[in-house]
């Protein structure tokens, strides 16, 4: 804590928390009906979990793994998902750089006494939908993350040729469910109810990555599911027109929201875009 320049009272504060803690673990025998408890044993490192200052504490303790793998790869850090990507135009210097950023990663997880999940991990080799078969070992002391042909990241789902067919597909699942849902609750709820179910259940997960996936020609059957939900909002039926409803709801359609989401990624990032350099 003092590295990260937190002193005094505020530093107090932390190792109150921190310090002097104890667990130990309760089994239940049903063959037995008994419960056995093991001794207290001192926690000498880890986060507490389930506090308020658990989230805290825990980025804390992982904050300096970025810099130090930075070099040759890009790591991406929210909360507990951690994602790295690698990128080179030949494959030797591809598998090096692999090499290099897992050998430093295992260093550093051996100086903070933590451990990697195999079962929990797994890489994607993105490629053009011409695929191009590389023979990729990706793992440390014998044991190899799986390769999968799609992984899903902060709840977008991305497939090796980032066709976001099963993003789509998976997306459809849970907007029904979120249809139902409204259509069910919409007799016992309020006005301004039924659009906080709506913006809650629907239109959170119908944004969640529309910058990628929104101009693509199936995602048709994603405005179809959009107009069912505003119609069920209405109790209008199937045949009558959503226009004037997405304008009484002020809610945008999925293509205006697409637009909206990738025009607001530009004025944020048009600094960014005006220094690019662009090599053709």
């Amino acid at each position: 804590m003092k590295f990260y320049g937190i002193s005094d009272k505020d530093l107090t504060l932390y190792q109150s928390c921190l310090d002097n803690r104890y667990c130990r673990t309760a089994m239940h025998n049903d063959s037995e009906n008994s419960n056995k408890v093991s001794n207290w044993a001192k926690v000498r490192c880890g986060v507490p979990q389930g506090s308020v200052l658990g989230p805290f504490f825990f980025l804390s303790y992982v904050n300096d793994l970025t810099k130090i793998i930075n070099k040759t790869s890009a790591p991406i850090m929210f909360a507990g998902d951690t994602g790295i990507l690698f990128a080179h135009s030949t494959l030797i210097d591809f598998n090096k750089n692999i090499h290099i950023v897992f050998t430093t990663l295992n260093k550093w997880l051996r100086a903070n006494q933590l451990s990697r999940n195999f079962n929990k991990t797994n890489y994607v080799h993105f490629t053009t939908k011409r695929n191009m078969t590389v023979n990729l070992k990706i793992g440390f002391n014998n044991n190899f993350i799986t390769n999968n042909s799609n992984t899903k990241f902060l709840g977008v789902t991305m497939d090796n040729t980032l066709s976001w067919n099963n993003h789509i597909d998976s997306l459809v699942k849970k907007l029904s469910t979120a249809c139902s849902i409204i259509r069910n609750a919409k007799p016992h709820v309020y006005l301004i109810i039924k659009n906080v179910l709506l913006c809650f259940f629907f239109h959170s997960a119908m944004s969640n990555g529309i910058i990628f996936w929104g101009n693509l020609s199936h995602t048709s059957i994603i405005f179809r599911i959009q107009k069912k939900a505003i119609r069920i909002m209405e109790g209008c039926g199937n045949r009558v027109s959503c226009t004037n409803l997405f304008k009484k709801l002020q809610i945008l359609p999925l293509t205006s929201q697409y637009m909206l989401t990738l025009l607001m990624f530009v004025v944020k990032k048009k600094f960014f875009l005006l220094t690019m350099k662009v090599t053709i």
